[in-house]
């Protein structure tokens, strides 16, 4: 039997406390990073790849304290105002843990509220910020929520019951500015006093460019999303009060962020964010890229791949909802969706999936949904990535668009079949690597009935599914389960039943019910060493590296980065923590050897920065372009692609913050670094015309941010 990674950690002396403390960059204590990013009695802080995520909305969980409820037009005490506070806080999350409602139901991660201040202010039609989302002070709690303390106790609990917490950020922007003046201008504060508002902004720290209309990548990011108070991420100020915040709640003991709004801030500023993240205390960090129904962004998988980030798997989430909630689509498209997501992504298990959220209607639609909802779950808990379920999702609960889809908790419930769905298929996440690290493997598929296999290792899970109202026989149905006989890990409450397995794989012709679901599994001993998940995906020379699979074995062996070997901080049979070498910036492969060899698969391109990341805005005058050229700049660091055009950091910005002929973008480069660069344009083709003249140089600021502004040559 597989030892679950979770007790390893537990037998290895990982215990149940909170972390605090900040570390300079280059002054690692080994030991404390170690813990830091195997967190607490957790299990990984930067892979959630076993565990399932509980998105909260803090509000509308559980009152466990009215004390701190508002008072006046911010509250609805019977929450029949939907846009007001209903009371929902920090202690009501818990009193839940506590209370076995969450632990019972397997999970292993809650996703709570933004925890930050907010505005007291109400508007006539958008209501109050029970969301969180519209905050003043990035730096103190929201008292309706509870104080710093009972955040420390939350983080505390959970902990202590093998749950991490991870909390919404929301570094693009604070509050509504309003024409009418209802509310309170977008002011910010700094750990309690003023620093400015939106029409009292002498330093510009917020952007003043009207609102945008998604007509282009530009306007979503140097325009005001909505009417709220667009921060300006290039002023030194906001760079440092953002980077400052987030350190302070990592302190705190947190294990995620999830980031808010990530396609409206330049996305290389967004990097340097994630360099402070893991140079202090690295948690496994994911952002929101709203997709709709259909629609792709090659932007989309390039800021997943290049920011340090992944994002919520929007892409799966639509999709799980046109095939089992609107059934205006099938399985081959869901087939599409995963083969395509498994291409477009460099590390495709730390994507964040959903079935639905506070930002689309709930999945049950009527009295007649809950066994799609029930099917959906079961799909969503046994593929890629990270699950995410939605508060009151387990109790059916219903809603169209923001806020009807925020209603209070209707109940805790512990016998619907959304429960035990989950409450079966959580622990399964973490007893068979292949639901962790597994690729996936159609092996039956037609409009209705989709039959998929996650394999890792010896590992194996096979899923059957079918949606319709329809018997199916099925045959011609192959598996890499080995020979013998395998029963329904969710014990038929979806009408699943047991099977066999033949010596050559198949599986014998069988008919298959409607609205069923079958689940079986198959637990090897792996012993070559087969490499799951590496956290972070870039880092500076120094920082530690954790690496999640199976087969390492007992005895230390070694990591390599490429061609050369990293110092192993620790070693386990199924993780491995080394220091990424002090090499030169670029991509390298990384893969673990022991004594059965090395792994077969490696990670892939893992992107070993230059150093500590500052951002620098480039800005190029008088550079005019023919029809489908566009302005980049290449240097002689990796940032700047080391010369290479065809990695040149671009295209360059033409529209709002300076207008053609002039350009500019926003960088990550490395501190306090002589740099040599040029600008070049490049066609659709890749033509590329250098400007003319010696390189130009540069020194980068060693914090803050920089600017660097010139003619065309």
């Amino acid at each position: 039997m597989r030892t679950n990674r979770r007790d390893l950690l537990k037998a290895l002396g990982f215990g149940s406390v909170g972390l605090a403390g900040s570390h300079a960059a280059g002054e690692y204590d080994l030991s404390f990073v170690t813990q830091a990013s195997a967190a607490t009695g957790t299990g990984s802080k930067v892979n959630f790849a076993d565990d399932v995520i509980y998105q909260i909305v803090t509000d509308r969980f559980h009152d466990g304290n009215s004390g701190n409820n508002p008072s006046g037009e911010l509250y609805s005490s019977d929450c029949s105002n939907l846009r007001k506070y209903c009371g929902g806080d920090w202690q009501g999350v818990i009193d839940k843990i506590q209370d076995g409602y969450l632990t019972e139901m397997g999970i292993t991660a809650v996703w709570v509220s933004p925890p930050f201040e907010n505005i007291t202010e109400v508007d006539s039609d958008s209501g109050a910020s029970y969301h969180g989302y519209w905050a003043r002070d990035f730096k103190d709690p929201n008292p309706f929520f509870g104080d710093m303390a009972k955040f420390e106790e939350l983080i505390s609990v959970a902990h202590n019951n093998d749950i991490k917490v991870v909390i919404d950020f929301v570094p693009n922007h604070t509050s509504p500015s309003t024409s009418d003046g209802q509310l309170e201008d977008g002011a910010l504060y700094d750990d309690g006093s003023y620093v400015t508002s939106y029409s009292d902004d002498p330093n510009s720290y917020f952007h003043h460019n009207g609102g945008t209309d998604y007509s282009s990548y530009e306007g979503q990011i140097y325009r005001n999303l909505y009417n709220l108070a667009d921060f300006d991420h290039h002023e030194t100020y906001i760079d440092q009060y953002l980077k400052d915040a987030i350190k302070q709640w990592l302190d705190k003991g947190i294990d995620g962020i999830r980031v808010d709004a990530v396609a409206h801030m330049p996305p290389l500023w967004q990097k340097t964010l994630m360099d402070t993240i893991y140079d202090h205390q690295p948690v496994f960090t994911f952002g929101e890229w709203f997709l709709g129904a259909d629609q792709y962004s090659q932007k989309y998988y390039d800021f997943s791949n290049d920011s340090g980030m992944s994002l919520l798997d929007f892409r799966f989430g639509q999709e799980i909802r046109q095939v089992l909630r609107d059934f205006s689509d099938d399985w081959h498209g869901f087939w599409d969706v995963l083969q395509e997501t498994q291409n477009q992504h460099d590390q495709v298990i730390d994507q964040v999936p959903f079935i639905d959220n506070h930002d689309m209607p709930r999945f049950t639609v009527d009295s007649g949904g809950e066994v799609n909802t029930d099917m959906a779950l079961a799909v969503l808990l046994t593929s890629r990535g990270a699950p995410t379920i939605y508060y009151g999702t387990e109790q059916y609960l219903q809603g169209g668009n923001d806020p009807d889809n925020r209603k209070p908790m209707p109940g805790f419930d512990r016998t619907t079949t959304a429960y035990n769905v989950i409450k079966k298929l959580a622990p399964l996440r973490q007893s068979n690597a292949a639901l962790a690290y597994g690729d996936t493997e159609q092996r039956w598929i037609n409009s209705d009935v989709f039959f998929y296999e996650r394999e890792f290792g010896d590992n194996v899970v096979l899923v059957g599914i079918n949606r319709s109202q329809t018997w199916y026989d099925v045959d011609g149905l192959f598996t890499a389960l080995p020979q013998g006989s395998y029963s329904d890990q969710l014990d038929g409450i979806l009408d699943g039943f047991s099977t066999s397995v033949n010596s050559d794989g198949s599986i014998d012709t069988f008919s298959m019910g409607p609205r069923t679901v079958c689940v079986w599994e198959y637990t090897g001993d792996t012993t070559s060493p087969a490499l799951g998940h590496v956290g972070p995906t870039m880092g500076t020379p120094g920082h530690t590296v954790t690496i999640d699979g199976e087969g390492f074995g007992s005895s230390t062996g070694s990591v390599q980065f490429g061609s050369t070997d990293a110092t192993v901080v620790s070693w386990s049979d199924t993780q491995v923590q080394a220091e990424v070498p002090a090499v030169a910036g670029g991509y390298y492969d990384v893969t673990v050897t022991d004594a059965g060899g090395t792994s077969s698969s490696a990670y892939t391109d893992f992107e070993i920065l230059s150093g500590d990341q500052v951002s620098v805005r480039f800005v190029v005058n008088d550079a005019t372009t023919e029809t489908g050229e566009n302005v980049y700049v290449v240097g002689n660091v990796h940032e700047l692609g080391n010369w290479d055009t065809a990695r040149a950091v671009g295209p360059f910005f033409n529209q709002v913050v300076h207008e053609y002929p002039n350009w500019y973008y926003d960088v990550n480069l490395p501190a306090g670094r002589d740099i040599e660069f040029k600008f070049i344009k490049k066609d659709g083709s890749g033509n590329v015309t250098w400007e003319s003249g010696s390189n130009r140089t540069y020194t980068t600021p060693s914090s803050g941010t920089g600017e660097y502004t010139d003619t065309w040559k």
